[in-house]
């Protein structure tokens, strides 16, 4: 049978049964199997999927995943967020906007150390939005701050979607790493800036506290030892990555054990939080080991029956600008992101993308970079953004609809991080290139 329309019959298949709703890795498991069976080799071809996937997941690289999702469960339920919120209430509430852009600076702090999206949204939801809203702020920027925020779990590292995407590419997860950084701490502070204009045109937006509310010098000072645990559990991990100490699973580890630390400091290990800590940590981990199963055998069968070496010759081979290619890439992948999780998105287009970028002579660690933030903007965009769910998880009296529209200002500033990254390489390349 033709290669393209095998490719046909792959992804149409893939795409009916995603949009019936069966789970992501099953669809792509069980598609390949059954293509697997037609066109490789019939019955022998399932060895070779049990055998690549038990290959596959076993990858030294994939053994950071539990390890930086167990010291996300445990920062989540030790609540360091009330402590830096506090920190934050006291230092910047006298300013118009400043609880906003303070709630930006906790999603930074809780971004780099946990390396998802759920925790520092949902988070923020409980500890940061009564507060906000107490204090007259506006509803759809509370919002819009909390949820943005949180997206930057997955670019400012540690970060899950990097592991997996360094996985499925072979670029170092520790380069990729360092190469999140600047591209993260650009997009707090593109979030901030607008929180600060916004509430300087109009102050309604972000009223600063009342004078009687705020605290001395001395009160100020005196909450900066909260910031301490979380600021050393960042440089442990980063720190020894950066430093050539440790790979990223050794710092995961190191990561783990500072986490276990800052919540016995806080007496919030109890018999009630090692469960939920546990529970997290376990159905997290099944999720995405699921669709790594599924992908390995997905991305087998795009491979053997020529479907990637033939999308690949497509784009090679079409007298394009291949910049062009890649904005048409993004815009496939930032698609599939509104409707799957992003590491489902990621693992169904990687098997494609990789080899036609590679050939094209792009950097593959500044892709990554792109890819995540593109993630960011997946995380938060209608009609299945992820981040839309577990906010509206929190935070009951939330629709669908207002939250809907809370966060396009900043899916706008997302798209201004992604084309600053791709315009100017170096926001992302720089740390990597200094080791």
């Amino acid at each position: 049978m033709e290669v393209g329309l095998i490719g046909l019959i792959l992804f149409g298949s893939l795409l009916v049964f995603l949009f019936l709703g069966v789970p992501v890795g099953f669809t792509m498991g069980g598609i390949s199997i059954i293509l697997g069976f037609i066109f490789w080799d019939g019955l022998p071809s399932v060895d070779g999927f049990v055998l690549g996937s038990f290959s596959k997941i076993t990858e030294s690289v994939l053994t950071a995943l539990p390890l930086y999702i167990f010291m996300a469960a445990v920062l989540m339920y030790s609540d360091l967020a009330d402590d830096l919120y506090e920190v934050v209430y006291r230092w910047f509430g006298g300013i118009r906007g400043g609880l906003a852009a303070g709630t930006t600076l906790i999603a930074a702090i809780f971004a780099a150390m946990v390396g998802i999206t759920s925790v520092a949204t949902a988070t923020l939801g409980m500890v940061a939005r009564p507060s906000m809203l107490k204090r007259d702020y506006d509803d759809k920027l509370t919002i819009g701050v909390i949820m943005a925020g949180g997206t930057l779990g997955i670019l400012i590292p540690p970060s899950i979607v990097m592991i997996v995407f360094a996985a499925e590419s072979g670029v170092s997860a520790g380069a990729l790493f360092m190469a999140g950084i600047m591209p993260g701490l650009l997009a707090a502070l593109l979030f901030i800036a607008y929180c600060m204009i916004l509430c300087f045109i109009k102050p309604e937006k972000g009223p600063s506290i009342d004078i009687g509310e705020r605290f001395t010098w001395s009160e100020k000072f005196k909450s900066l030892k909260s910031i301490v645990i979380p600021l050393l559990v960042i440089l442990v991990v980063l720190g020894s990555i950066y430093m050539g100490i440790a790979t990223p699973t050794e710092a995961g580890a190191v990561g783990s054990v500072g986490s276990i630390i800052a919540a016995a400091v806080r007496r919030k290990i109890t018999v009630e939080n090692i469960r939920k800590v546990f529970m997290m940590t376990v159905r997290l981990n099944g999720m995405i080991f699921w669709i790594l199963i599924g992908a390995v055998a997905y991305a087998r069968i795009v491979s053997v029956t020529g479907v990637g070496q033939h999308f690949a010759s497509i784009i090679t081979e079409a007298n394009v600008n291949r910049w062009l290619i890649l904005i048409m890439m993004l815009v496939l992948f930032l698609i599939a992101g509104m409707f799957i999780d992003t590491v489902a998105a990621l693992l169904i287009t990687a098997p494609l993308f990789i080899p036609a970028l590679t050939a094209m002579s792009f950097d593959l660690t500044w892709f990554g970079v792109i890819f995540v933030i593109c993630c960011c903007i997946g995380s938060l965009t209608p009609p299945f953004g992820m981040s839309i769910f577990v906010l509206r998880g929190v935070a009951k009296d939330l629709s669908i609809k207002k939250i809907y529209s809370a966060v396009w200002p900043f899916v706008f500033l997302l798209f201004a991080t992604l084309i600053l990254v791709m315009i100017f390489p170096d926001i992302a390349l720089w740390l990597p290139n200094l080791e």
